[in-house]
């Protein structure tokens, strides 16, 4: 059955976009949020590979290690204190389910929220 999961979040973004909103701090009101992912591969028990484009202007995926934890049926990307060259120290809690995410985020001196679509891309 687990196995049949972690195919399952595999292919949902494999290639695919979250697009949706983030806040920051305690500033009303939200921004666009959107990322672009190649796709993504299992490593070990708990850590994936993420080949993703941060940024708008990022013609590069980056491949970014994160932990997958799970809340029964339900994937939780984690990240703590992961540096990533050129973009700075990232603390982030995100889950997917249904075709849709949600989370917090922090870096630097701002954090907040985040939430979306899965787009799948062709």
């Amino acid at each position: 059955m687990q196995a049949a999961r972690e195919r399952a979040f595999q292919e949902s973004l494999s290639p695919a976009a979250l697009v949706g909103q983030f806040t920051v701090g305690e500033e009303a009101g939200t921004s666009e949020d959107r990322y672009r992912i190649e796709g993504v591969t299992k490593l070990t028990r708990k850590t994936w590979v993420f080949r993703a484009h941060i940024g708008k202007e990022s013609g590069i995926a980056l491949p970014i290690p994160v932990t997958v934890e799970w809340a029964g049926d339900t994937p939780v990307i984690t990240v703590t204190d992961l540096t990533i060259p050129g973009m700075g120290t990232s603390t982030a809690r995100v889950l997917f389910y249904r075709g849709q995410y949600a989370g917090t985020w922090s870096g630097g001196k701002y954090g907040g929220q985040m939430f979306g679509k899965i787009v799948k891309q062709q």
